[in-house]
């Protein structure tokens, strides 16, 4: 048995989001094909149809914008039959937006993402995140795997060592350019070959990642949403800056999927979780 990681971040542009955010989902790969079959009956369920029909992505920035709850917020909740017919003329022409339709395409939106997420707790997927507090904090050594994926390779390790099969993990990331690509290929190559804690956790982990399309790839969009949403509202003492109340509902789904790993030191037992702050 073998558990994917899907890797995305969120925040690197430092204006839509407050935080920095590495994150990685994480499923057991016998049950992968059957959950990416559910997420598409929701997808039908909510919109009538495909939403990537027409080459509309789904992003965590489009159906988690503030504009959405706004729409969303616009009228009472509309009947999941007739907001589902809504929501799929918008798709189909947006010509024929109105107030009433523009409403359920966002409320059809919000109830997406929030059934994807509860049926990542129905499959017991679990949710790794690095969440930088300063990025000028990170190395500029273009030569090192900089240390927000250190961490988060680290929980995923922590995570596959305490299955008692000791799984394998495979690591799949968000397509990047062709020189990001080669360099981040390099940096873990060095990582998990040269260093000690590399070594070690590449029993567990195959260093060599897959990049795929996020558009095209379920588990990457799942990721997106994950990211997305720590960035804005997953606070402890090290993050202060303000959150977006909207999103509480949301944060409380993606905290549910969080890993806590005990372990042991000097004879002493204490814990880890799968969500740190670097």
């Amino acid at each position: 048995m073998a558990y994917f990681l899907f890797i995305d971040e969120s925040g690197q542009d430092h204006h839509n989001s407050p935080y920095e955010v590495l994150a990685g989902f994480a499923i057991r790969d016998i049950d992968l094909w059957e959950f990416i079959q559910r997420i598409h009956l929701i997808e039908y369920d909510c919109f009538g149809r495909t939403y990537r029909e027409d080459r509309d992505e789904i992003k965590a920035t489009k159906f988690l914008k503030k504009k959405t709850f706004r729409l969303a917020a616009q009228l009472p909740p509309i009947p999941q039959p007739e907001r589902r017919i809504l929501a799929k003329e918008i798709l189909d022409d947006g010509s024929k937006a109105s107030k009433k339709g523009l409403t359920a395409l966002a409320q059809a939106k919000l109830d997406y993402v929030k059934r994807v997420l509860k049926l990542c707790r129905e499959y017991k997927c679990n949710a790794f995140a690095s969440i930088v507090c300063n990025p000028k904090t990170l190395p500029l050594n273009n030569t090192l795997l900089r240390r927000d994926y250190v961490y988060l390779f680290e929980r995923f390790f922590y995570f596959l060592d305490d299955r008692r099969d000791h799984p394998q993990g495979i690591v799949v990331f968000d397509e990047l350019d062709k020189t990001k690509s080669h360099l981040l290929l390099s940096q873990m190559d060095k990582y998990f070959k040269n260093t000690h804690k590399g070594r070690e956790r590449a029993c567990l982990i195959i260093p060599e990642p897959f990049f795929v399309h996020s558009d095209l790839t379920t588990g990457i969009q799942i990721v997106d949403f994950i990211a997305y949403i720590i960035s804005w509202n997953f606070r402890v003492k090290k993050l202060g800056k303000p959150k977006r109340e909207e999103l509480n509902g949301f944060m409380s789904l993606v905290a549910g999927l969080r890993y806590r790993s005990p372990r042991k030191r000097d004879g002493k037992q204490y814990y880890i979780w799968s969500f740190t702050a670097v």
